[in-house]
């Protein structure tokens, strides 16, 4: 890691309410970690993986992936921690170690179906100054509707008086968290993931599962025969009119 211009960084906490061990459990015989880990080294533009931890048994899981390990000291380990603390915290032991990337890759592990290109097509953006952020959404026509004071459902994001067709309606897009490319200096400075030019990286909505519950795990266990061999069609999940993000 001596020449680090694009770190990947994986944040995965040993504790989790939701899904015990989460992080450590296997989709299609890989762990949760492995998984991100393998996806972010087989991005050709990634010079280095980290994962950030506060358990023995991920930080084991990490090492065996081919990854440096970052443990997590117990305050930025907590349920009310963000993940941004655990970005910086990397990126401060970094530096004391005489290394500061230009781009810093949070890839969340709880995203089991990553594609390494869409990574590098994320990175890319970033690195040619095009981007200060980019982060992985999946394309949606859905019809939004929520439920307002009096319990009378109301019309999100669409008049609910017309229909259109789906191929008559633009795109929306929904944030998947699987991953965020970030202009390290600027992330540094605002302490957040959003800020200055952001733009969306589009991923293929099949694979744009977030493992938050056993339900989670078993539908990724059905999709990964087939998502796990798919090719990479760049030109699949296209913007509709522009890269910027509002």
């Amino acid at each position: 890691m001596s020449n680090l211009r694009v770190v990947a960084v994986v944040p995965a906490r040993a504790g989790s309410k939701g899904i015990p061990g989460k992080n450590l459990r296997p989709v299609a015989g890989r762990s949760l970690v492995r998984r991100a880990v393998e996806s972010a080294r087989a991005a050709r533009l990634v010079d280095g993986v980290v994962v950030s931890t506060d358990g023995d048994a991920i930080a084991a899981e990490a090492i065996a992936a081919g990854a440096r390990v970052v443990r997590r000291p117990a305050d930025l380990a907590g349920d009310q921690a963000s993940s941004e603390s655990a970005l910086l915290h990397v990126l401060d032991e970094l530096h004391a170690d005489g290394l500061d990337p230009e781009v810093l890759l949070f890839v969340q592990a709880t995203s089991p179906f990553i594609d390494p290109s869409d990574l590098d097509d994320a990175v890319a953006r970033v690195l040619g100054g095009s981007a200060d952020a980019v982060f992985a959404a999946a394309p949606s026509h859905a019809f939004l509707w929520r439920v307002d004071a009096a319990g009378h459902a109301v019309a999100v994001n669409h008049d609910a008086a017309t229909r259109p067709r789906r191929q008559d309606r633009e795109p929306e897009y929904r944030e998947t968290g699987a991953f965020y490319a970030l202009r390290v200096e600027g992330f540094r400075r605002h302490r957040h993931r959003f800020f200055g030019r952001v733009e969306l990286s589009p991923v293929d909505p099949r694979g744009a599962i977030d493992i938050d519950e056993p339900a989670d795990l078993a539908l990724a266990a059905a999709l990964a025969p087939q998502l796990d061999t798919r090719p990479h069609d760049p030109q699949r999940w296209p913007l509709a009119t522009t890269n910027g993000a509002p």
